[in-house]
């Protein structure tokens, strides 16, 4: 919804953005003051979240600072800046996600003077075919339903391996499991590959810093890992995961204890002490990330978990229950 939302600021034209129930409890505060200073005008709800209200129109370039790591609020002013007279350097906590910048960087259309500093140039996207490479914050849950178990192994190939999003697998190597990485090649800029994640006893860790930021989406599976790990696993540096779908701190925490293990939630992270688990019932809450780990936490247990709200998986993998059986099923 921001993202769009940047692609539409320098339309002739006003839109409403709506979004389902889960987007409409996001924060959107964020994005209106980056897209302001492009002369974009953006309108929120008086809590700070969606419907959006985008009047398009003429735009200028500027120098953007975000005060957040965030790539969908820098993918929405890249946006806009595309339409803008003149050009916009955009700024910005380093820790986001540069798909879209790389992208724009392989067309043409920007620079990176600086590991954070985009410059965008006004410009047209041309049409171009392109094969996209897989999720790796969807194959992270294939990656640790392997690593639950001792000597399971599995591959996903042709998976997106940006530095920024790769932060999961480097937790799986400190918890112990084996991870093969292979580069094969890339998509504008994007390098893409191959993962072979096999199943060893796990131990706890530590996600901290920027490995907190480039595992960010996956710290519910960090946190089902860490039940089933020998030791403690500590999360800190996540704060943005009280502002996701759910608040993923409280979260994750009720699925570790939900499935019979013991966490406790801290203002930026959690500790999860590790155990044996031995399965029980999760309320997703509406997030598809926490049913899916749901799901996976499952394929450990001896006695299974009821995920309810499961189907709220379906907003980011319909068919995700099926492939995971598929792969529960061939061990």
């Amino acid at each position: 919804m921001r993202v769009l939302a940047g692609a539409l600021a320098g339309r002739p034209f006003a839109t409403t953005l709506i979004g389902d129930e889960s987007l409409s409890r996001r924060p959107m505060r964020r994005l209106v003051e980056p897209l302001a200073a492009l002369g974009a005008r953006v309108e929120i709800s008086g809590d700070g979240t969606p419907p959006l209200v985008i009047r398009g129109g003429a735009l200028r370039g500027a120098d953007v600072a975000i005060p957040v790591a965030s790539a969908q609020v820098r993918t929405a002013v890249a946006l806009a800046a595309l339409q803008a007279e003149g050009t916009t350097t955009i700024d910005s906590p380093d820790g986001f996600r540069d798909h879209t910048e790389r992208w724009l960087e392989h067309m043409g259309l920007a620079s990176r003077p600086t590991p954070t500093r985009l410059e965008i140039r006004p410009g047209t996207v041309q049409p171009l075919d392109v094969v996209v490479p897989g999720d790796p914050s969807s194959a992270a849950f294939l990656w640790a339903a392997a690593a639950l178990v001792d000597g399971a192994c599995v591959t996903t190939t042709g998976v997106s391996l940006n530095p920024g999003r790769t932060g999961f697998l480097s937790v799986l190597r400190e918890m112990g499991a084996e991870v093969t990485e292979t580069v094969t090649g890339s998509i504008l800029g994007d390098p893409v590959g191959d993962i072979t994640i096999t199943g060893r006893p796990l131990s706890g860790c530590t996600v901290a810093g920027d490995l907190a930021v480039r595992s960010l989406d996956e710290l519910p599976l960090v946190a089902v890992l860490g039940a089933f790990a020998t030791g403690n696993t500590v999360v800190s540096d996540a704060g943005e995961l009280r502002v996701k779908e759910t608040d993923r701190i409280a979260s994750s925490v009720a699925l570790v204890r939900g499935i019979g293990g013991v966490a406790e939630p801290t203002w930026d992270g959690f500790v999860v002490l590790g155990g044996h688990p031995g399965g029980g019932s999760v309320d997703a809450s509406g997030d598809h990330r926490i049913a899916m780990a749901a799901g996976v936490a499952a394929s450990a247990t001896p006695s299974g978990v009821t995920v309810h709200g499961a189907n709220s998986a379906g907003v980011s993998w319909p068919g995700f229950y099926e492939a995971l059986e598929d792969l529960w099923s061939s061990r």
